[in-house]
């Protein structure tokens, strides 16, 4: 799997445990599996054992080894022929290639008192049985050793249930901390597929207020005026009421899916909003055209301008909402992503709607009231295309 890949982790949640030994590692780990166990939302807890391997080990004693001429190489050397077998040649038969190993049979290296009856040649020419010449013992070790880093590490694998992971991983961090005490020296690190969740909303958090000032800037260059790019704005807000509204009554969490949606709809709501004020104000300037304007000349074109967006409006709005309805039965492969981004896009056009034709309308129309009394009221110079009776 690629979070796998990326994370090192086979479950949504990993615990990554740092220490001096593998002993101090697994202690921990242990604590750590005992107070998640019971955690809401954890389906499974199991801390990975770092020992429970069982190993041959012998240490050489470079006194006696000196006081008979050995190396510590050449006693390594005859253990390890010994035990493991030595090559010796290869045989060939046809086109096949045997390898021929050379060891003790099983009774002569089956337990420690028979490995320390192994003989030793001395440069000599005499033989030292190895018990006399390194201490032989069975010691439990780690059957595998992890390295990262650049040291020793153990994890502790957490299964979940919860639809929130980032809020889950606070939990089980608050947990740990209160129950568990590190060693000196053991630290942790926690893992899984909330990194992506916790990424992606950092990127974002860069990348949004860019985009709302950049777009902002350009509806002010567009309707060479701020306060009207507010007023698209202002849709924004409506329509994300409406997409935190749906996501409530669905139970959905904010995830890096809901604020693609999320995105998705700024852009229809932005949209929709410009299209809105550009239609009033196409409306407006024919009516400036004709000479002074009155209150109900402002009221009229804006009426106008509303009344030719509103088939627009509504098809735009049924289109979307019919296209993404399917998506909240849909069960197959994807549908748990899918859902999430569809939620805020769905809520979002209603509220979205009621905005741009209502609210927009009466927005624009005390702008350019107000703008009439104070004597600064001008012709936009936009176009739609349209034409309107004279």
């Amino acid at each position: 799997r690629l979070d796998m890949l990326a994370t090192g982790v086979r479950t949504p949640v990993g615990v990554k445990v740092y220490g001096p030994d593998y002993p101090a590692i697994e202690a921990v780990s242990l604590e750590i599996e005992g107070a998640l166990k019971d955690l809401p939302g954890a389906r499974s807890v199991y801390a990975e054992r770092t020992t429970g391997g069982s190993y041959l080990d012998f240490v050489v004693n470079r006194d006696a080894a000196a006081r008979y001429g050995l190396s510590v190489m050449q006693i390594e050397n005859t253990l390890e022929a010994a035990t493991g077998g030595k090559m010796v040649t290869t045989t060939v038969e046809g086109r096949r290639r045997f390898t021929v190993l050379v060891r003790y049979p099983r009774d002569f290296r089956s337990d420690l008192e028979s490995l320390r009856r192994v003989l030793v040649m001395t440069p000599s020419g005499a033989q030292v049985p190895m018990g006399q010449l390194a201490t032989l013992s069975v010691v439990s070790g780690p059957p595998m050793y992890k390295d990262e880093n650049g040291r020793l590490s153990g994890i502790v694998y957490v299964d979940t249930t919860a639809s929130d992971l980032v809020g889950f991983v606070r939990a089980a961090q608050r947990r740990v901390a209160e129950r568990v005490k590190l060693a000196p020296g053991v630290t942790l690190d926690w893992a899984g597929q909330f990194e992506f969740q916790v990424h992606a909303r950092k990127t974002l958090q860069v990348v949004l207020p860019i985009v709302l000032a950049v777009i902002f800037v350009l509806l002010t260059m567009t309707f060479r005026s701020a306060s009207e790019a507010m007023i698209v704005m202002l849709s924004v807000l409506y329509a994300m009421t409406g997409g935190v509204i749906l996501q409530w009554l669905l139970g959905y969490n904010f995830s890096v899916a809901v604020w693609i949606g999320y995105i998705a709809l700024y852009g229809v709501a932005v949209e929709t909003g410009v299209v809105m004020v550009i239609y009033l104000h196409e409306a407006l300037d024919h009516r400036i055209g004709r000479g002074a304007l009155t209150r109900e000349d402002i009221l009229e074109a804006t009426r106008e301008g509303s009344v030719l967006r509103l088939r627009p409006k509504l098809m735009t709005v049924a289109a979307a909402t019919l296209s993404l309805v399917p998506i909240f039965w849909s069960t197959g492969t994807g549908s748990e992503v899918m859902r999430p981004i569809a939620t805020p896009i769905v809520g979002g056009m209603i509220t979205s709607t009621i905005h741009v034709l209502l609210v927009t309308p009466v927005i624009f129309l005390l702008m350019k009231e107000r703008a009439r009394k104070r004597g600064t009221l001008r012709a936009s110079g936009m176009d739609t295309g349209e034409r309107h009776p004279s």
